[in-house]
């Protein structure tokens, strides 16, 4: 799987969005709807979102779209980096983000090389 990246201006409230966010290629398409469903709580079964965790101790955590779907799940503040369709996919995608990383950098900061990338906008 290649991930497909957009650029995304968009900085909603509860989550943001990383301006070079990551796509599965199933996703692409969908990407507003996909976006509207996750920010209402009515996220698509199988959709997995690649975030940059609050705490710095992890790189990238990968959560189940319906983790969302839990009544009592709190409005999570998360820094999506991607959205994939499929828990593999998830991983493919966290996989080309380290390469992406590594490549351009020498190194496996991600939280690092994200946030530099978001700043330069």
């Amino acid at each position: 799987m290649i991930p497909i990246i957009i650029k995304d201006e968009r900085w909603g409230e509860g989550m943001r969005y990383y301006r070079y966010l990551y796509l599965g290629e199933d996703i692409k398409k969908k990407k507003e709807k996909i976006i509207q469903r996750i920010e209402t709580g009515k996220i698509n079964f199988g959709i997995h979102i690649v975030v940059l965790p609050e705490g710095r101790n992890n790189q990238l955590e990968i959560y189940s779209g319906s983790q969302f779907l839990q009544p009592d799940y709190p409005k999570p503040d998360f820094f999506v980096v991607g959205i994939v369709k499929g828990y593999e996919d998830a991983l493919e995608l966290v996989e080309e983000i380290v390469k992406v990383v590594y490549n351009e950098t020498k190194g496996a900061d991600i939280r690092s090389y994200i946030l530099r990338k978001e700043q330069e906008g």
